[in-house]
């Protein structure tokens, strides 16, 4: 009998599906849901509620339950062995909360199938929507926490990460400062990933540590609810959290709900689900220490991972729980594809590769000249103010420039990753940008190492598949190493490994210095 995971990724836009079957090695089905069109009648658009504030961003925790729905009667219809899958996990965007009251236990116990989810759900909302990741309008309650908690430092120490408005912990807060009734009645908070987790298994979950890092609430080294933090946040928060639990952690078997609506297993195991950045570490086999993987995508991720738990003094980069045991670290660069292609543009070439032959027809280190691409306030370092500051560099020079932004990006996370005292020994590259052969032998030779370019369409969902394995290995008191979980499902694309050029990295090695101090000067201006 094939043994089939079933892994889950809902993400600001769609829930996706992804099937593995782990005696062939090898993804049988994949489906995706989009949100707006699949149920315009939430009204989001591109997965958010409109609102006037533009610094509000929520969604409704409906949606994400009739996705949840529709996506289980998709998989029926397209003739999915659903009663042969074994284990589900599943992933949500990270950091959006989601609000239920006293009626939730028994509600969850008591799906019933002749009704929709959404129809059996309704009730157990306190709040009707969820702030999510991309909400902005907690910045006073940030800087509250962040001073009870001693500043950026000591936050980030405790926690793994400083405030960020899209956390949790600051949204919690003003929930309670806006409308403290609602909040009296929350009896349950929820992340968008132990809600749906929730809703399959039929019972509350809890929350893994790879998305409880995600918080400000969880101490990052203990893995348990920081209390000074809870304090910091808001009253009798401490009753209101689900436990923590190791991701991927067996919960129980699936809801009757599901076993009787689709036919799912009723063996199958329901496990605690993750964020959607730590499921693609797992997802993309990011699952040594050292391993790094760098996505060149609208904005460019840096992801890491570490053995030791080591937090960003600047508070720049964050640190979260990773599926496979240990920490990950991630690290946004806000000025990725976007101004790369406004340096194209601004020279009118036509194409990549026309950019890519004047990178190449340039020395490594481009003669001293820098550029900062901040055509965008950038979030690392931190830049309000955006503008592109040239030092030694001529606007006018169409080739120093392409290799400049190239070179600027690449040293930023450099720069930026030094405080993981992590080198890595190679780096998978993902992302839109990936293809550009010229981009990632300037990432070979800056962090001197090989580049292997790795394509996974859907890395949460099928890290979610993954992670439903491991859990599921536990388990059954046989557990399997992470390695040989991921083999086969996450290799690099064969031939692409690129070498980096050992007298470029040296030169590279003193061109840092140039980039911290051009860098350190345009901050001071800003």
């Amino acid at each position: 009998m094939a043994k089939l995971f079933l892994g889950l990724d809902s993400s600001t836009q769609s829930l996706s599906a992804v099937v593995i079957d782990l005696d062939t090695r090898k993804v049988i089905y994949e489906k995706s849901l989009n949100f707006d069109k699949a149920l315009p009648q939430y009204k989001t658009v591109n997965g958010v509620l409109p609102n006037r504030d533009q610094l509000v961003k929520h969604s409704s925790p409906l949606l994400w339950a009739d996705a949840l729905d529709l996506l289980f009667a998709q998989m029926k219809k397209d003739k999915v062995a659903l009663g042969k899958i074994i284990a589900i996990s599943g992933s949500g965007q990270q950091h959006g909360t989601v609000y239920l009251n006293e009626t939730t236990t028994e509600t969850l116990l008591n799906l019933n199938p002749k009704k929709s989810l959404v129809e059996n759900i309704t009730g157990i909302l306190a709040r009707k929507t969820s702030p999510i990741w991309m909400d902005s309008s907690t910045t006073n309650e940030c800087a509250e926490i962040r001073k009870k908690l001693g500043g950026i430092k000591f936050t980030a120490s405790r926690t793994g990460s400083d405030t960020f408005e899209r956390f949790s912990g600051p949204q919690i807060r003003k929930f309670y400062k806006t409308d403290p009734r609602s909040y009296e009645k929350t009896t349950s908070i929820a992340l968008v990933s132990s809600f749906l987790a929730s809703l399959l298994a039929g019972k509350i979950a809890p929350i893994d540590h790879g998305d409880g890092a995600g918080m400000n609430l969880m101490d990052i080294r203990r893995k348990i609810w920081n209390l000074d933090a809870l304090k910091a946040t808001a009253p009798s928060l401490s009753k209101k959290l689900p436990p923590l639990a190791e991701p991927g952690k067996v919960i129980g078997k699936v809801s009757a709900y599901f076993v009787t609506k689709y036919g799912l297993n009723p063996e199958a195991l329901a496990t605690a689900w993750t964020g959607d950045n730590p499921a693609s570490v797992v997802g993309l086999g990011l699952t040594k220490p050292g391993m790094v993987a760098i996505s060149l995508g609208t904005s460019d991720t840096f992801i890491g991972t570490m053995q030791k738990c080591v937090t960003d003094e600047e508070g720049e980069g964050h640190v979260f729980g990773s599926p496979a045991g240990d920490y990950m670290t991630l690290i946004c660069f806000k000025n990725g594809s976007l101004a790369r292609e406004k340096v194209r543009e601004q020279y009118g070439l036509k194409d990549w590769n026309a950019f890519g032959k004047l990178v190449s027809s340039t020395p490594p280190g481009n003669n001293g000249a820098v550029m900062l691409p901040w055509f965008e306030s950038e979030i690392v370092p931190r830049v309000n103010k955006p503008g592109v500051r040239r030092f030694n560099l001529d606007e006018k020079d169409a080739a120093a420039n392409c290799r400049a932004i190239f070179e600027a990006q690449i040293l930023a996370m450099r720069l930026h990753s030094q405080w993981m005292q992590v080198v890595p020994d190679c780096i998978y590259a993902t992302g839109g940008a990936a293809s550009n052969k010229e981009l990632l032998q300037v990432m070979a030779d800056v962090m001197n190492c090989s580049v292997l370019r790795i394509e996974v369409a859907k890395s949460a969902a099928l890290g979610a598949a993954l992670q439903a394995v491991h859990g599921w290995s536990i388990e059954t008191g046989k557990p399997l190493k992470w390695e040989k979980i991921t083999a086969g499902f996450t290799a690099p694309l064969a031939g692409s490994e690129i070498k980096p050029d050992k007298k470029a990295a040296k030169v590279y090695d003193k061109m840092i210095e140039t980039y911290l101090n051009c860098e350190s000067e345009a901050l001071e201006v800003v």
